[in-house]
């Protein structure tokens, strides 16, 4: 089973594109995106610029919709939604003017930081939850993107050199 999921990503889809719907996913992102491509042995600009696109892809989307999706979840008749909803809510409003106060750089920091649930889908997630202007909180987003592709990069990259240093 291991087999048959690792060669339909690596024969049929691809390394690179393996690397970008890597960076998409919520939690993992390019802080496990880039680290494949290391891995890989794809070329570092490859890995940072393929990471950097998939993880930005959702972004818009969280940003113009999750407002939408909180609402209706609040809405629903499953219970397990409802809570989802209001501790999203409740977290956001107990902590909106921290979090206005600092909004573009603490977005940006935040997403920077290349530690599992500090990514990009949370930093839009609070952006589109305290309401920031969409271009606004795309540009935050994207540098914090930015910043963690580098780290990660310098991170994945410089520990495979130093690996093939003694091998």
């Amino acid at each position: 089973m291991i087999e048959a999921i690792k060669t339909f990503f690596l024969d049929v889809v691809g390394e690179r594109l393996c690397v970008m719907f890597c960076s998409m996913l919520p939690i993992i992102e390019l802080r496990g995106g880039i680290p494949m491509g290391a891995a890989l042995g794809l070329p570092w600009w490859q890995s940072f610029l393929l990471a950097v696109a998939g993880n930005m892809i959702p972004i818009p989307f969280i940003l113009l919709f999750i407002n939408a999706v909180i609402g209706w979840m609040g809405r629903s008749k499953i219970k397990f939604f409802n809570k989802i909803s209001d501790w999203l809510t409740k977290k956001a409003e107990k902590n909106r003017e921290k979090i206005e106060k600092y909004a573009f750089w603490g977005v940006c920091l935040f997403v920077a930081i290349p530690l599992p649930v500090t990514g990009a889908w949370c930093g839009s997630l609070v952006c589109a939850v305290i309401k920031e202007k969409f271009w606004k909180a795309l540009l935050s987003t994207f540098i914090g993107v930015l910043i963690a592709a580098t780290i990660m990069t310098l991170a994945s990259y410089g520990v495979v050199a130093a690996f093939s240093i003694f091998a």
